[in-house]
């Protein structure tokens, strides 16, 4: 169970596309499995990252935060969401115990969280910052586009690419440089 990258490191490459108004409907239909796989277990599930922001470009990967009582309990959660088609990828104990699922298709990545994970805050944080906030919004996604032209050896590498401008989205967000222009460049 120490395993945190299952079936290790996978180079893929990152392709932006233009935002697609039917990313919506996939989470929801992703939603509705995860519903009916879990029931009340399932706390709560939200369309968060690129895909979950209308005009923004995005690598066509649904991020959906699934919130359960407690993420490090896969007993509780993880056999009916193997069963409903899905296949675990990431265990980090030491990151909030996140675990991440995704489809066999490599379009839908199901991040798992305990119920109040700050993360899952952020993540909900930046989604509706870049949804009215059309500057960073822009701005992050002509990094993302720049960025997505290098090579990178795996996805985790291009995400961290990104982070100083998601970071000081983030922090714009937070009401810590509410007037504060992007960077130029990241």
């Amino acid at each position: 169970m120490s395993e945190v990258l299952i079936g290790g490191i996978e180079k893929r490459e990152i392709v932006i596309v233009d935002h697609d108004p039917r990313w919506a409907a996939k989470f929801e239909h992703h939603a509705a499995i995860i519903s009916q796989a879990l029931g009340e277990k399932s706390l709560a599930i939200e369309h968060v990252g690129s895909t979950a922001v209308p005009g923004l470009a995005a690598k066509p990967i649904i991020d959906i935060d699934l919130l359960v009582a407690d993420s490090a309990n896969e007993a509780a959660y993880l056999e009916p969401l193997l069963a409903a088609g899905y296949t675990l990828r990431v265990r980090e104990p030491d990151w909030h115990q996140h675990r991440m699922l995704r489809t066999p298709e490599l379009d839908v990545h199901i991040h798992i969280f305990t119920t109040g994970c700050v993360e899952h805050t952020r993540h909900v944080l930046f989604r509706d910052w870049l949804r009215t906030h059309s500057e960073d919004r822009l701005h992050y996604e002509s990094v993302k586009r720049r960025l997505a032209t290098q090579e990178w050896p795996d996805m985790n590498a291009y995400a961290d690419a990104k982070s100083t401008v998601v970071e000081a989205a983030l922090a714009r967000a937070s009401g810590q440089h509410l007037h504060a222009p992007p960077a130029a460049s990241a």
